[in-house]
């Protein structure tokens, strides 16, 4: 029996198997576009590997679409046949963390492989699917506790980067900025691939408002995420970001044709990242012309799908902001079915937060801006478990502001903005321009009253 880069026993015999399966997690742990076709090649060269058919499956549950369930479900039943034959420990680990993930509980998957890792604390795809699916469950304080305990066992792991990276993002998103950068450079070091790390230290850089150092952390580092699938897109979303907080809209604008909108994908990270970049650049007085049309052709196949809440809001936003009403109404009503039916994650978070953030886009749009702003802060009460990033989530809570000003309520939308500061590590542009936008708006009515008399 062989090992793997994790030093761990694999029932592989074949010298090019195993280097296919180190392919794969290397890939994995770097967000590499080359990761699925040497799964592909794997498996071709070893039907029987029950590890690989169950990590084939966790990979298509990931990528939250309903009509990938049925392949995720093969790659399951293939995983438990091979198991019937040769006993396994890890690849029924990953099975069970599958079956959950295949019944809606993300979360349940994700602690499943935590679970593992207790007995097997150096699998580092173990470790990098649990921190994916917390990812998608709104849960960094689990993502920290898993890195934290991993650390000082991963010494001497060829993949430490890689884990250090994960151990960034957590810290960030827990709020510890100066210790996620640190440790974001750090996994750097280590693995120049590791794309996560890379993009943990640029999320410390945007909550903490150093946009310029953003767009230099970036701007001189593509090469380090070139090798990356979609993700490499998001990279590049966030350099987008870092120029509209300086104002620099046209740039921005120049990064969604050229980077991060360079394929009409129908992803929906893809599409997460455009239309919350489109809606950013409206916000700022960009017009964005006819972009919004393209996202909510995609869109419009997915109004059904039900596979991730956080999903279904951009794609609601990108049928919203088109004009698609109806659509957008459809898939408001098909959150608000579900939140009425327990048993599933995404039903329990539709019914938190997914219901009343749908109703505050279709209240926007509608010019109702009041409501809007009401419906917009009762979702965002519960926006955390969405999942994603601060990062990504603040784009309801720009929503929300800028609802708030169209209605008048200077105070709820300064307050809003008040909230907004003290969960990130400082001011930004974009709170400057806020208050930038009160005030002119407190000088015209100052004015209007001075001329009355």
């Amino acid at each position: 029996m062989q090992t793997d880069l994790n030093g761990l026993d694999t029932p592989l015999s074949d010298a090019a198997a195993l280097t296919a399966w180190n392919r794969v997690q290397l890939g994995a742990l770097s967000h590499a576009a080359s990761t699925g076709p040497a799964l592909e090649e794997l498996l071709a060269a070893s039907p029987g590997f029950a590890l690989g058919h169950a990590v084939k499956g966790l990979f298509l549950v990931s990528l939250c679409r309903s009509e990938l369930t049925l392949a995720a479900t093969r790659a399951a039943a293939a995983a438990r046949a091979a198991l019937e034959t040769e006993a396994h420990p890890r690849a029924a680990a990953f099975l069970d963390a599958l079956d959950y993930c295949l019944s809606g509980h993300h979360a349940a998957g994700a602690l499943t492989l935590e679970s593992w890792l207790f007995t097997c604390p150096r699998d580092a795809l173990a470790m990098k699917l649990a921190q994916g699916l917390r990812f998608l469950t709104g849960n960094p304080r689990a993502m920290l506790c898993a890195a934290e305990t991993l650390l000082p066992q991963w010494e001497d792991h060829p993949a430490r980067g890689y884990l250090l990276g994960c151990h960034a993002f957590a810290l960030e998103e827990a709020g510890a900025y100066e210790q996620a950068e640190a440790s974001g450079r750090a996994a750097l070091d280590l693995a120049p691939d590791d794309a996560w790390g890379l993009h943990a230290v640029a999320h410390v850089l945007d909550m903490t408002g150093r946009a310029a150092e953003g767009v230099r952390w970036l701007a001189g580092r593509s090469a380090q995420w070139r090798h990356c699938n979609n993700f490499g897109y998001h990279v590049w979303w966030h350099l987008a970001l870092f120029h509209i907080d300086r104002g620099a809209t046209g740039p921005a604008l120049d990064l969604y044709d050229r980077q991060v909108r360079p394929e009409h994908t129908d992803d929906f990270r893809d599409i997460a990242n455009a239309a919350s970049l489109l809606l950013r650049l409206e916000f700022e007085g960009v017009s964005v012309g006819p972009r919004w049309e393209e996202l909510a052709r995609l869109a419009a196949a997915r109004v059904d799908d039900g596979a991730l809440v956080f999903a279904d809001l951009h794609y609601q936003l990108a049928l919203v902001r088109a004009g698609r009403v109806a659509e957008a109404e459809a898939l408001a009503a098909r959150l608000a079915r579900e939140a009425s039916r327990p048993g599933h994650d995404q039903h329990e978070v539709a019914g938190l937060s997914g219901v009343p953030l749908a109703r505050g886009l279709l209240q926007f749009r509608e010019g109702a801006y009041g409501a809007a702003a009401r419906s917009l802060v009762q979702g965002l009460a519960g926006a955390q478990a969405l999942g994603g990033s601060h990062a990504q989530r603040d784009l309801f809570q720009r929503l929300a502001i800028e609802a708030a000003l169209r209605a008048g309520a200077t105070d709820t939308a300064l307050a809003l903005l008040a909230r907004r500061t003290a969960g990130r590590g400082a001011s930004d542009g974009y709170a400057a321009r806020v208050r930038d936008r009160v005030q002119a708006h407190s000088r015209t009515l100052a004015a209007g009253g001075l001329a009355a008399e």
